[in-house]
């Protein structure tokens, strides 16, 4: 009975990390984008997105990435460690590492912005908040239907939608630049 609550606090723990990593990266899309308004315009709205950062990544993202961590590790050490690991979780483990190296560059960004240093385009920032779409969909995939052929699959997928989503994104920025151009 302890395992299913540990299972369902690791899930819970699992969404909230990753409404924080989603929401952050879209903080930082505004963040970069004010900093092409007039002042005090832009003074104003950085500073806002200044604290709503701050208060999601510390509030919300870090205890949900280190909780999702602690409950994890509970699951595999109260089902007892896999001996041999099946193929499905070596890779869920794999990107698993991947996302909280995502999460620790998304931190740099986080430690940037908040000093005013603006190094990525909201272009940029738009495509590197598709890649926790990626790790999303690719660890669902594995856990649920527990095949690396089935994550495959889906990664393919995404990857398409996510080619239809960059021309979109290119077309939205084309149609913006335009609007503003008049």
């Amino acid at each position: 009975m302890s395992f299913l609550y540990i299972k369902a606090l690791h899930i819970i723990f699992v969404v909230t990390w990753f409404a924080g990593l989603f929401y952050i990266v879209r903080l930082f899309i505004y963040f970069a984008e004010a900093q092409e308004k007039p002042e005090p315009e832009r003074s104003i709205l950085q500073s806002q997105f200044r604290i709503m950062q701050k208060r999601l990544w510390y509030g919300i993202t870090w205890p949900s990435a280190i909780l999702t961590l602690l409950f994890g590790t509970s699951i595999v050490v109260t089902l007892g460690l896999y001996d041999p690991f099946p193929g499905w979780l070596i890779w869920k483990l794999a990107f698993v590492v991947c996302l909280y190296v995502y999460h620790f560059l998304c931190h740099s960004i986080f430690k940037q912005q908040q000093n005013g240093i603006i190094r990525y385009t909201s272009t940029q920032l738009r495509i590197w908040n598709e890649v926790a779409t990626v790790f999303l969909i690719a660890i669902v995939f594995l856990v649920v239907l527990k095949s690396a052929l089935s994550m495959v699959w889906g990664i393919v997928g995404l990857l398409l939608f996510s080619a239809m989503l960059m021309l979109a994104i290119r077309i939205y920025k084309r149609s913006r630049e335009a609007k503003q151009a008049r």
